[in-house]
């Protein structure tokens, strides 16, 4: 099993735009992009999106109400999620969410960079099936980790 899951690449770009149908809209007109998911909210916006250019995943999400879209979230899959966190740390950048093993069987480290741009340090641990995603999404042991990372994001953007 490889440290990347099978169709995504080492880096995978995470914008979050001020208007993600315009952004999806103008990735497919301008690099024949083509949207393989999204997710909407209640309120109508995105919460999660992807299109894939050549053999690359672009993801996005609408930026909350009151949030200024931020240039650059990067994600970057790695074979150590704890290990790169801490080697982040070291060359000078600042904690977001400590590594997190998620429901959908990635463990998951953010940090910010000295300039600013966000990572993800993403390890993938295991292949999980849809039954299995699906009844995770129900257990408090999988829930609890998905909220920590959802607000440890949220206080990093000061909401």
């Amino acid at each position: 099993m490889s440290h990347v899951p099978q169709g995504y690449t080492d880096v995978t770009p995470w914008i979050m735009s001020a208007d993600t149908n315009r952004l999806f809209e103008f990735m497919a007109g301008a690099f024949d992009a083509d949207e393989v998911a999204r997710v909407l909210l209640a309120d109508g916006s995105t919460g999660h999106a992807e299109a894939r250019i050549g053999d690359a995943i672009i993801m996005a999400f609408d930026a909350p109400k009151g949030v200024q879209p931020v240039p650059v979230f990067l994600r970057l899959f790695v074979e150590d999620a704890r290990q790169a966190f801490a080697r982040a740390l070291q060359a000078g950048a600042t904690d977001i969410t400590k590594p997190t093993l998620l429901a959908f069987g990635d463990r998951v480290g953010r940090i910010r960079d000295p300039l600013g741009n966000v990572w993800w340090l993403q390890q993938h641990i295991e292949d999980v099936s849809p039954e299995e995603l699906a009844r995770r999404w129900t257990d408090p042991k999988w829930i609890e980790p998905m909220v920590y990372v959802q607000q440890s994001l949220a206080r990093a953007l000061g909401q």
